[in-house]
């Protein structure tokens, strides 16, 4: 494919139908979302310091402005995995690794700090019949991503164990609101491992290299020994390419930084090394069909510092037009870990 990609689930049998793809940075208001959603109890604790016994702010190319240790008893609200940013940083749309959209507010401060959230609720996504997704093969939902589609914006999200990347209108004002369609991927994207298939999706700038195009990211290969696999589905750079994969790092999500640079959130846990999470960059010229790549890393952490299950990625520009990172922690819905949302600013 060189720029064009076809959706899939179409509602006429054998009717066939190409669109072109073009994404761009979010737009940043956009109204209230799931406006009809279920509110949830979350109480959020703040963090003031990254790394543990030490005031430091700077953390290689990074500056830590805060974040927020969330809890919850509602399960539900458990598992977030993907996120965008909306509205300068005060908005947040998140998705469960269940087949849930969870959106709030961050009350946060003039430098970008998270504070508080404001009005937490959730909502189960739906398939094109109104089928709670969570119900379905497509329930495990890591990564999404809001990109253009001839003109419009829609989300896209994408399912670990299927698969898949699915299309859902925007704004997404309703909990009602139901697939569109599937997207159509290379075969090699569909047949990666159901349990280390697409973890990181990303939709890139209009105006870059990869014209719009979708990023789409493989846990992990093969095998531990095999690199990271990758996909630009769409746009003029059609194609796949592998990230060199070192020190038991896997890919947990991905993001565009505004000039183009793509940015890859990676996670580690076992017991030799226990957690850790590292920020690695590609320049965006390096990002075609065939290329292998090592980029540089922005930023590494570890058991040392307030990190858990590293797995959101989402950038912004604020008023003042500094870039900010948010990362959230998926907790798996486990006693034994935290959700986590850490903001830093980029420092370029």
């Amino acid at each position: 494919m060189t720029g064009r990609f076809r959706w899939a689930g179409l509602s006429a049998p054998g009717l066939g139908l190409a669109l072109v793809l073009s994404l761009a940075t979010p737009t940043l208001a956009v109204g209230p979302l799931l406006a009809d959603g279920t509110p949830v109890a979350i109480s959020a604790a703040r963090i003031e310091r990254f790394q543990q016994g030490s005031d430091a702010t700077g953390f290689g190319s990074l500056t830590f402005l805060g974040g927020l240790d969330l809890t919850s008893s509602n399960r539900d609200v458990g598992g977030l995995s993907g996120l965008i940013i909306l509205d300068g940083g005060s908005d947040i749309l998140a998705v469960t690794d269940n087949g849930l959209w969870f959106a709030a507010g961050i009350q946060q401060s003039p430098d970008g700090a998270p504070m508080a959230l404001r009005n937490p609720r959730f909502a189960p996504m739906l398939d094109a019949k109104g089928v709670e997704l969570r119900k379905t093969s497509s329930s495990d939902t890591e990564a999404v991503t809001l990109g253009r589609n001839r003109g419009k914006q829609e989300l896209f999200v994408a399912s670990e164990r299927s698969n898949r990347i699915l299309r859902f209108a925007w704004p997404l004002t309703s909990g009602s609101s139901r697939l569109i369609s599937g997207v159509e991927t290379p075969k090699a994207l569909r047949e990666l491992r159901g349990n280390k298939g697409i973890e990181a999706l990303a939709a890139a700038p209009d105006d870059g290299p990869l014209g719009g195009a979708l990023v789409a990211i493989g846990e992990r290969g093969q095998s531990q020994a095999h690199n990271l696999p990758g996909f630009i589905i769409g746009g003029p750079r059609a194609g796949s390419f592998e990230i060199e994969r070192s020190d038991n790092y896997d890919a947990t999500d991905a993001a565009f930084l505004p000039g183009g640079d793509l940015l890859l959130l990676e996670r580690r846990f076992n017991l030799r090394d226990w957690v850790g999470m590292r920020l690695r960059r590609f320049a965006a010229a390096e990002v075609k069909p065939g290329a292998v790549l090592k980029g540089t890393v922005l930023m590494e952490a570890g058991p040392s510092h307030q990190i858990d299950n590293m797995e959101g990625l989402a950038v912004h520009q604020d008023a003042a037009g500094r870039t900010i990172l948010t990362l959230l922690s998926d907790d798996n819905r486990s006693l034994l870990q935290r959700t986590l949302l850490l903001r830093f600013r980029l420092n370029d």
